[in-house]
């Protein structure tokens, strides 16, 4: 599996709160987000299937 970068636009505020949670939980920013990011992930699968993901870039089903 590649590893992509992203980058985000965050407010200060939200950012310093997000490096108490990630020192809390003994990670970093980056790993904080990546569990956030899985665990949303997880979330959805169980609630609309799998994800499966082809060569070309399928349209998801919006969230009604």
């Amino acid at each position: 599996m590649a590893i992509k970068s992203l980058s985000i636009r965050i407010d200060s505020e939200m950012l310093d709160k997000l490096h108490v949670v990630a020192d809390y939980e003994a990670r970093s920013a980056n790993g904080q987000i990546l569990v956030l990011i899985r665990e949303c992930i997880e979330k959805y699968e169980e609630k609309h299937g799998k994800i499966e993901l082809g060569n070309s870039k399928e349209e998801l089903p919006h969230p009604n």
